[in-house]
């Protein structure tokens, strides 16, 4: 196990009362993937919603946690130990509120820098060294209301652009997973999504 087989984690919050907020921008771009792929439905495993995609290159593994944000580190590691996965097949896609929305950023290791999903996932593999893919949602007006800006919805102005970002960073995940990551940061990084773009990957 592990020889051909990536996995790609969103991080996110269940339920309805999360579904479009800024926080989840993880699920929205796992969902972005499976839509992509026709996949009809989720396995549940994993303490997560699960899905594989097979590819020229292997075996795409999608992972949905569904242990809330701050608990998001024990489906990454179930699924890292059944299949056996080196932490460089490993990509955790988070939202990013140092980056504006439009803006997508690859990178190997390093902190969590106070988000909460990421640190639970270092604790609970041990490690920092597995990709991140961040996504920007820009910050609040009122620099103290983070948590309530996270946890609110895109204005509607805001969600073709959040949407076509999601379709996007979908893309990003595909080169990450073909080609590697640092071709995936060379294509990706330094981008600024835009509504009149076309595909962006192969």
């Amino acid at each position: 196990m592990g020889d051909d087989q990536w996995l790609a984690v969103g991080l996110g919050n269940p339920g309805p009362r999360y579904a479009d907020t800024r926080h989840n921008v993880g699920f929205c771009v796992i969902d972005a993937l499976a839509r992509e792929f026709r996949i009809p439905s989720y396995e549940r495993r994993f303490d997560g919603e699960f899905a594989s995609i097979h590819t020229d290159r292997g075996q795409l593994l999608l992972l949905k946690p569904l242990t809330f944000m701050n608990l998001s580190g024990r489906a990454v590691r179930k699924a890292v130990q059944w299949y056996k996965l080196p932490l460089e097949r490993v990509l955790i896609i988070h939202d990013d509120m140092d980056l504006p929305l439009g803006v997508i950023r690859l990178r190997q290791g390093g902190s969590a820098a106070g988000h909460h999903g990421v640190e639970s996932v270092i604790s609970e593999l041990g490690s920092d060294r597995f990709a991140r893919l961040r996504v920007g949602i820009g910050r609040p007006a009122v620099k103290n209301e983070g948590r309530s800006y996270v946890l609110s919805p895109f204005p509607a102005a805001e969600r073709p652009l959040a949407e076509r970002v999601a379709f996007v960073a979908a893309q990003a995940v595909l080169v990450w997973h073909r080609e590697g990551l640092t071709a995936a940061m060379n294509r990706f990084n330094g981008l600024r999504i835009r509504l009149d773009e076309s595909s962006l990957a192969d």
